[in-house]
């Protein structure tokens, strides 16, 4: 599995393309209850720092099957939220949404330097699995909040902080922690290393 960013037309056209389905934006919002976004919008949150998105890939080659986000990124309080979406349904429940979801968690806490990240969640949708293998907690719930199809739900809250993530590895790896260096690199001195720094 590759994470592709959104750096051409076409890709951030599928991109918008997936979060115009239904299926997909009524579990979604982006602020002032908007669910539909446009092409523009999502270019507009890139440049502006507050959003990372990219494209997860099959393990088998290139094709983009869905789209993990970071959101809401605070650079002082050095916070921000993850969703993700399965474009391609076909590939749904193989696991793939998790360790997109994962290997996110790993650059927003990595090389962003953030220490915690939540999610919510629309109760009874399946995505709450995901939180669990990727180790969130429940900080909450926000009651009667969410509308689908005339109906309210509410939305279950979480979050994980960098010392608790373990990045699931692609295959059967073993977990590595956020703050571990990917193997075959060395961790840099400490004299050296002072730069003030979906249902799945």
């Amino acid at each position: 599995m590759q994470l592709l960013p959104l750096d051409s037309p076409d890709r951030i056209q599928l991109a918008t393309h997936w979060l115009s389905l239904k299926e997909n934006y009524q579990w979604l919002d982006f602020g002032d209850g908007r669910q539909l976004v446009r092409p523009e919008w999502l270019k507009f949150g890139m440049q502006r720092g507050s959003s990372v998105l990219r494209l997860f890939t099959s393990d088998t080659d290139e094709r983009p099957i869905g789209i993990v986000a970071l959101g809401n990124i605070n650079p002082h309080f050095k916070t921000a939220n993850i969703w993700v979406v399965a474009g391609e349904k076909s590939f749904a429940s193989r696991g793939y949404a998790t360790r997109a979801a994962s290997k996110m968690l790993t650059l927003g806490f990595r090389e962003l330097g953030l220490r915690a990240i939540h999610t919510w969640i629309v109760e009874h949708n399946a995505s709450i699995r995901m939180t669990k293998r990727l180790k969130f907690r429940p900080i909450g719930r926000q009651r009667q909040c969410h509308c689908i199809d005339g109906h309210v739900y509410d939305r279950l809250w979480f979050d994980l902080l960098a010392s608790e993530h373990e990045e699931i590895l692609d295959g059967t790896g073993t977990p590595r922690c956020a703050d571990t260096p990917p193997r075959g690199t060395r961790r840099p001195d400490k004299a050296a290393s002072n730069s003030g720094a979906s249902r799945d």
